[in-house]
């Protein structure tokens, strides 16, 4: 799963875009405990969900027509602008140049060949995120693309991604793991868009940690979200599902297997 590390080619971000904040705020808080913390001016606005003080996802509002809801990913590159150039020589596109935040580091906003947005950042005084693989955490990431080979060929070329291979009965589950890391790394999976018939796009998908996966989709549907799939449990991982936000934001969460144990 995730850990705080940061090696290169690693998630080390996550944060999600809406028109109005406020109105989904509440949804998280009564799912994670998340509380907004709005952002100041000198960086745009740009706010963040903490849990008891530390960040746990970062947070923009954005005009209606400007973009759809979403999350977006964010792995680390020592240099922004060599993993810009590598994305578009690979097949990809940048959605926005490269810019300095502050001190706090340098990012700028991609697209895979398949026309999946992600972002990059460079470390600057912000290392990343402080609650991963905890509850209220990230603490997973899925790709859904229509061609497993191409996406691993771009991410591979772009970040050194290494895979994995796991069977499991009725298919393959691709895992990848940065180049500067181990099998133990391993922060996402690539998934064929056609193995799921409740994905219609490709995208990234984020996963948070919670304590009872069955409880938290209920919350999300007192709370105004919507579930794209119900809860599941599978051997040795945990249980899971597929939610949406009030404003449409895709994201999974996850209540991992004990260690050792089976999923319920």
């Amino acid at each position: 799963m995730l850990n705080n590390r940061f090696v290169t080619g690693a998630p080390v971000w996550v944060d999600m875009c809406a028109p109005d904040l406020g109105s989904v705020s509440g949804f998280y808080r009564e799912l994670f405990g998340w509380e907004l913390q709005q952002g100041a001016a000198d960086v745009g606005g740009y706010s963040q969900y903490q849990l008891s003080g530390r960040t746990a996802a970062g947070a923009m509002a954005i005009a209606g027509d400007e973009a759809a809801p979403a999350w977006t990913l964010y792995f680390r590159t020592p240099e922004v602008d060599a993993t810009a150039k590598a994305v578009e020589q690979a097949g990809g596109s940048t959605l926005f140049e490269a810019v300095d935040i502050l001190g706090l580091g340098r990012m700028a906003g991609l697209v895979d060949p398949g026309g999946v947005a992600f972002s990059v950042w460079q470390q600057g005084e912000l290392k990343g995120l402080d609650v991963l693989n905890e509850p209220g955490g990230l603490i997973w990431t899925e790709l859904y693309t229509p061609d497993v080979s191409a996406a691993t060929a771009f991410y591979g070329s772009v970040f050194g991604w290494r895979t994995t291979e796991m069977t499991f009965p009725g298919g393959t589950y691709t895992m990848v793991h940065p180049a500067d890391g181990s099998e133990d790394d391993m922060f996402g999976g690539i998934v064929p868009l056609a193995s799921d018939p409740s994905e219609t796009g490709a995208y990234w998908l984020p996963y948070f940690q919670v304590d009872d996966c069955d409880a938290t989709v209920a919350q999300a549907r007192r709370s105004g979200g919507t579930v794209r799939m119900e809860p599941m449990s599978m051997e040795g991982v945990g249980r899971f599902a597929k939610l949406a936000d009030p404003a449409g934001a895709k994201f999974a969460v996850l209540q991992p297997s004990p260690s050792g144990e089976e999923g319920q």
